[in-house]
């Protein structure tokens, strides 16, 4: 939700540059908490892979970590951690424009490399939810994590469709919406963490990993940033300076929610592992 892609009229006025700036501050935000969790991945994860292989991810805390004599499983589960540095790192740099605009070989191969990165998760997270279930969750649990995993493949499809049409500016309103799903794993843990700090965990089923507020997350995940982004295309085209206002507001309030999330999460989930 940046000034990525479109510098429409509509946004010239007092109400557009308040959606110019939330959406900028937003960006910088989350692109700061998605570059700590990669920290916490390449720091935790990728060192016991390299040292051990398969193996690597054992006695680890995931939920679809190593199984013995699971070959295949634990191939998609070590792959899918490899990849989320790919996502989580490469994600925030395809959407700033001076990457884009100074290096466009480097924008373009790594445009490509995050959408199979992205595609292949997708395809390995759907493997480990219905063939390799975690002990934790249940199907409400699954079916959240199984609705991201479809939205990426279907955005990731779009994405390339319209780029090879040369359609530039869809391309790249799909390639936002795929990057909010793509961050969906992000999403979660900031506002689990977020929720932690202020409410103590109401609505959370700690034993199983279940209860009304995961439930609504495992959703809300990628819901709620689709809707905020949609909204944010609304503005840039016909909304009112009333509308542009309220979406400045309710953006302002989800960038304190997602600090407070980042901050929550780094210090007790990230930090304490590295």
């Amino acid at each position: 939700m940046t000034t990525l892609y479109l510098e429409p009229a509509s946004l010239t006025s007092t109400a557009g540059r308040a959606v110019q700036i939330t959406a900028k501050t937003w960006f910088a935000v989350a692109a700061l908490g998605h570059w700590i969790f990669l920290a916490y991945i390449l720091a935790v994860f990728y060192p016991p892979i390299a040292e051990r292989g398969l193996a690597g991810l054992e006695g680890m805390n995931l939920p679809t970590g190593f199984r013995e004599g699971d070959t295949i499983g634990n191939l998609m589960s070590v792959s899918h951690v490899i990849l989320a540095a790919i996502i989580i790192g490469g994600g925030p740099l395809q959407l700033i424009p001076a990457v884009r605009n100074r290096f466009p070989a480097f924008h373009r191969w790594l445009g490509r490399s995050y959408l199979v990165a992205a595609v292949l998760s997708s395809l390995g997270g759907l493997y480990m939810t219905w063939a390799r279930p975690s002990p934790t969750g249940d199907l409400v649990s699954h079916l959240g994590i199984s609705g991201d995993a479809v939205l990426v493949l279907v955005f990731a499809a779009l994405a390339v469709r319209h780029a090879m049409a040369r359609r530039i500016a869809e391309h790249r309103r799909w390639a936002l919406r795929l990057f909010l799903v793509a961050s969906a794993v992000w999403f979660f843990r900031v506002g689990l963490m977020g929720w932690v700090m202020l409410t103590g965990g109401i609505g959370i089923e700690w034993e199983s990993f279940t209860g009304p507020f995961l439930y609504a997350l495992g959703f809300a995940q990628y819901l709620l940033p689709l809707a905020m982004l949609e909204w944010y295309f609304h503005c840039q085209r016909t909304a009112t300076p009333g509308s542009q206002l309220a979406f400045s507001g309710t953006l302002a309030f989800l960038t304190l929610y997602t600090a407070l999330g980042i901050v929550a999460a780094t210090a007790g989930l990230w930090l304490p592992m590295m």
